[in-house]
């Protein structure tokens, strides 16, 4: 292997996209950059009453361009020379309707002010009645086809979110050819083959949100997408069966593309991969260990080998996937629908006054310090049993048993209630619903040996950590990298590159290891034990 060969990772968060350059040698980290969404960071869109987030393509694409020339400018020509290979990662399940040449349809002109025409964000949650169809069928049909997927399909995956809206929009129908993932998206468009058909799909999107096996050859069969609706009728044939692990080379940049980012058509491009799983490799995941991205919601990662897990299903989570993070063992997903974003809410509910303030500088100096406040002084409370007790289901339930219908609660308030007693309580359901998941792994047989925590969320607040550890009762790790989940990209492209043969050799090559480590507090622990049961209880009211 040479010293001068070089990789970028490109991650797309929900409210941005990240670039790095990374030495495929020893993970060095060369050069990073960030860039917003233009129409996204305007709220264009998205209508949160609704539960409706979409993003334009041009967002993506815009963004790409940019940040891509940012990260290169602290490039050297010897860096910028021996960059060997790109790979993506993104948000999930967040699709979009194309027409026959893979194009979005919200990128033609009479499409292009159209929600519907738009990629669906993971968090949009308008196809929850289209969900509740879909597990209705399938729990009727000879076959299955969520079972792989936890048994129970979510508003937030790809084919509840196209059929919603096929069904809403009859003017999007007839042009409307097939859908793509946005991590199937991007590596398509920068090597020039978008056709729907020819497109090289990422098992990790396939096999947790759209209901692909091996056992049934593929999709669902067209008779259950038909039943299911007949607006469906046709997409299976206009889809894929093969799918394709993230080691897997899409093609080269297109001779287009290579301009466009001021690099060579030699650059190698690999098959996209969502944003956690890649988290989780960046993180260094391994069998035995819970990745836990954590930030505005969280994912839970898990690999687990053949042996392990054999015919076993795990009911609730977000699937059990071959290959899906990590070739050779079986993916496991899992996740809260809301995290960081229940601390972000209340936050605003506090700030509320604020808006009858004319300093805006006064206004954003307090709002600033709103979080970190509570934290300071709801950390200095005691833990009893007799505390409030909240669930956390402000964005409704991603597992363990998919529910996307869930409100959230708080219950014991009384007149002297204060802020930071709110706040304490809301963190702790956060982790009470962490512990649901955890519960549900360890019910199933699935060994768990350490927690590695990794996003916004585990790198800023250490009552938020803490408080996780006391009530999982478990020692948990925070990964060093700050870019975690481009950093996986970046593995995955230096195989694709070929300058490893494995990911776990570019994992041992290029990990980063752990900054921190959190120890459960004995005392605080039994109390939440007995809180949590609480939690469990008013969770079935």
């Amino acid at each position: 292997m040479r010293n001068d060969t070089y990789v970028i990772g490109i991650d797309y968060g929900s409210d941005c996209v990240r670039a790095v350059v990374i030495s495929a040698l020893n993970g060095d980290e060369i050069s990073t950059a960030t860039k917003d969404y233009n129409r996204w960071s305007q709220g264009l869109y998205c209508d949160p009453l609704k539960n409706q987030y979409r993003q334009h393509p041009l967002d993506y694409i815009e963004a790409l361009e940019e940040v891509v020339k940012d990260v290169l400018s602290t490039c050297d020509s010897v860096v910028t020379n021996n960059i060997v290979a790109l790979s993506f990662d993104t948000t999930g399940s967040t699709p979009v309707l194309v027409d026959q040449k893979g194009m979005p349809l919200a990128l033609k002109p009479e499409f292009f002010e159209n929600p519907n025409a738009m990629f669906v964000l993971w968090k949009d949650h308008t196809a929850i009645k289209e969900a509740e169809e879909i597990n209705k069928l399938a729990k009727q049909w000879r076959e299955d086809y969520t079972k792989y997927e936890g048994g129970i399909y979510s508003s937030e995956w790809v084919w509840a979110k196209m059929l919603h809206v096929l069904r809403e929009d009859e003017s999007i129908r007839k042009e409307a050819f097939s859908w793509v993932e946005h991590c199937d998206w991007m590596p398509a468009l920068v090597t020039g083959n978008t056709l729907p058909k020819e497109i090289k799909r990422s098992r990790c999107a396939a096999g947790h949100k759209a209901m692909w096996h091996t056992d049934w050859e593929g999709l669902p069969s067209e008779a259950f997408l038909s039943t299911l609706d007949p607006l469906l009728l046709g997409f299976r044939e206009r889809l894929y069966n093969e799918t394709f692990t993230s080691g897997v080379s899409v093609g080269n940049l297109s001779d287009e593309w290579a301009v466009r980012l001021g690099l060579t058509t030699n650059v190698k491009v690999g098959v996209g991969i969502f944003d956690a799983h890649s988290g989780a490799v960046g993180g260094e995941i391994k069998p035995g260990a819970l990745l836990r991205i954590i930030g505005t919601s969280t994912c839970d990662i898990m690999v687990v080998p053949y042996e392990q897990i054999n015919d076993r299903l795990i009911q609730g989570i977000c699937g059990q996937v071959d290959g899906s993070v990590v070739p050779g063992l079986i993916g496991l997903e899992a996740g809260q629908s809301a995290f960081g974003d229940i601390y972000a809410w209340f936050k605003e509910i506090l700030s509320w006054p604020l808006t009858l303030i004319k300093d805006q500088k006064l206004v954003a100096r307090v709002e600033a310090e709103i979080i970190e406040q509570l934290s300071f002084e709801a950390s200095k409370l005691p833990v009893t049993e007799c505390d409030i007790i909240a669930t956390d289901w402000l964005n409704g339930r991603r597992t363990p048993d998919a529910d996307q219908t869930l409100k959230a609660t708080i219950t014991g308030l009384t007149l002297g209630t204060t802020a930071p007693m709110i706040f304490k309580s809301l963190v702790e359901a956060s982790a009470f619903g962490s512990k649901a998941i955890v519960n549900r792994l360890v019910e199933n047989s699935i060994e768990i040996k350490e927690i590695i925590a990794l996003g916004g969320v585990a790198k800023k607040s250490e009552f938020v950590m803490q408080t996780l550890s006391n009530v999982l009762n478990l020692k948990i790790k925070v990964a060093k990298s700050n870019e975690t989940c481009a950093l996986g990209a970046a593995m995955y492209a230096a195989v694709v590159g070929g300058v490893y043969n494995t990911l776990q050799e570019a994992q041992k090559a290029m990990g980063y290891g752990m900054e921190k480590e959190y120890f459960p507090n004995a005392s605080k622990a039994k109390v939440y034990e007995s809180n949590y049961n609480k939690y469990t209880k008013l969770g079935k009211c």
